[in-house]
């Protein structure tokens, strides 16, 4: 691989004409370690085979404070021209101040962070450090005009104010925020971590132990003390500079915890500032994916939940199941009675096996082949509509969520099961290109197909019964987030659903 140190604009102008595949963009300000490793090699994990990853350094004046450690901080190109290659980046681009200004860099365009988003955690301690981190960061990437940009999730509040700048001046960017890298005693790594002498290191060790004692404890309570936290910083001799519970999204402070929130800290370990946060949770996270019948929700579900290492809850299995015991036993589903009955004996448990897949069974019986026949599927909308049905699955559903950790579809995940969901989707498709779905479902699993026309039908019924019934209809929830699915391949939609869970769910919360 071909590895290119660039020094000025009119490199980088000449470099980047060459570039024929897309730029994915890791800017630093040098002192490179093995965490911006791992952004470059998430970067290289990310992209196509022949993406192209570019590496910048620039230790930026605008984003440091008084009496901060501008003139001190960490510059050697040749070590980070080796980690940054070494870690498979294409090029490092370190420009000097006058490309980045152009002149006098007062004379600079500002970008003026809003209040909000920094008028706590690190924005209220080192006051226009956001805005000059913005204000280059713009520069940068009017630049490079990068496909990604990758950012490191350390300093969280960093990564939400670029992300929602990328996002409010419209910027065709993806940004991807990699987890923070931590070393073999869980310490965040950070470039200030090289002014820490051997005491104060083993001083700092308690501010990734303090945090996470303070989540695990979260996790088990529902609360959490500040004071301690406090105390233990300061047992170990450590200043603390701010400790701080926010939202994840918008950083405003939560007089009292709310699952999943923010747990952020700054110290001072001598003279050298570190900065850490944990995520406070009481479970792991639930995706809630909704949509009307034949909109892909299983197989993407499933295929989803394999990809982020979560469990696949197959709730329209739980309800085929069910419409499958009761034809089987030939209970009328009106004959409440009865229907009672069935519903005590009912079991449905779900299996998985690579060789298999997944596989479902009603009182230890697999049933995977039958609940997706016909007389299933002309039956279970209007079973499912019966009070009794969904009462005792959906409380079997939130059994299965107590823990969290799970990517679950149906009709009504976002809005009844789990509306507490971190992620929801409503995943549609036009009725033509659902029946054509359709149609190709039961030719593989080896049923009779009708016609188009008469699938289409059955679809636009199905969805009315399933929008008009009284309990829990087919409604998308106000928070959700549409995705219509016609003319994409599945690997598209995988990708589209990808980000939206990466832009609501940080990696730390789920890989915990």
């Amino acid at each position: 691989m071909t590895f290119s140190i660039i020094k000025t604009k009119a490199q980088l102008d000449s470099w980047l004409k060459k570039q024929k595949n897309p730029i994915y963009f890791v800017p630093t300000m040098g002192g490179l370690h093995l965490g911006h490793a791992e952004l470059i090699k998430a970067a290289k994990k990310h992209g196509s085979k022949n993406s192209c990853i570019l590496v910048s350094i620039f230790v930026n004046p605008l984003q440091f404070g008084a009496n901060e450690d501008f003139e001190q901080y960490p510059r050697n190109l040749n070590l980070d021209s080796e980690i940054a290659k070494g870690a498979g980046a294409n090029a490092i681009w370190a420009p000097s101040e006058k490309d980045i200004f152009q002149g006098d860099k007062n004379s600079l365009f500002q970008i003026n962070v809003p209040p909000k988003l920094q008028k706590h955690l690190c924005g209220s301690k080192r006051k226009g450090h956001f805005d000059g981190v913005c204000t280059i960061m713009v520069k940068l990437l009017s630049l490079v005009k990068p496909k990604v940009l990758i950012l490191g999730e350390k300093d969280w509040q960093q990564f939400i104010i670029l992300r929602q700048l990328v996002n409010a001046l419209g910027l065709q960017i993806e940004v991807k925020g990699i987890a923070t890298v931590r070393d073999s005693n869980n310490l965040a790594l950070s470039s200030r971590n090289q002014y820490l002498n051997s005491d104060e290191y083993n001083q700092a060790l308690a501010l990734p132990r303090s945090l996470q004692e303070a989540r695990k404890s979260f996790k088990r309570k529902g609360s959490i003390n500040i004071q301690k936290l406090r105390s233990d910083f300061e047992k170990n001799n450590l200043k603390v500079d701010y400790i701080q519970i926010v939202d994840r999204t918008t950083l405003t402070p939560l007089d009292q915890p709310k699952s999943p929130c923010l747990l952020a800290a700054a110290i001072y370990c001598g003279r050298t500032r570190l900065i850490d946060h944990t995520f406070l949770m009481t479970r792991s996270p639930i995706i809630a994916i909704d949509g009307p019948a034949g909109a892909g929700k299983s197989t993407i579900a499933q295929l989803f939940a394999k990809k982020m290492g979560l469990i696949y809850l197959d709730t329209g299995a739980m309800y085929r199941a069910l419409t499958w015991h009761i034809i089987e036993n030939q209970i009328n589903p009106n004959d409440e009675k009865n229907l009672l009955k069935v519903l005590e004996d009912f079991k449905v448990d779900f299996k998985s096996s690579e060789s298999s897949g997944p596989q479902v069974f009603v009182n230890q019986k697999n049933v995977t082949h039958f609940i997706r026949s016909p007389q299933v599927t002309e039956f279970v909308s209007k079973i499912s509509a019966k009070f009794p049905v969904r009462e005792k699955l959906t409380n079997q559903q939130k059994e299965f969520g107590q823990q969290g950790g799970i990517v679950a579809e149906g009709r009504d995940i976002g809005t009844a099961v789990f509306p507490d969901a971190e992620l929801k989707i409503f995943l549609t498709a036009s009725t033509s290109e659902r029946a054509k779905r359709r149609a190709l479902d039961l030719k593989q699993k080896g049923f009779e197909v009708p016609s188009l026309m008469v699938l289409e039908q059955q679809i636009k019924e199905r969805d009315q019964a399933d929008m008009e019934r009284d309990i829990s209809p087919l409604v998308k929830a106000a928070d959700a987030k549409e995705l219509i699915t016609d003319g994409m391949k599945i690997e598209v939609v995988l990708d589209e659903l990808t980000k939206l869970f990466r832009e609501e769910v940080p990696e730390e919360m789920w890989k915990v």
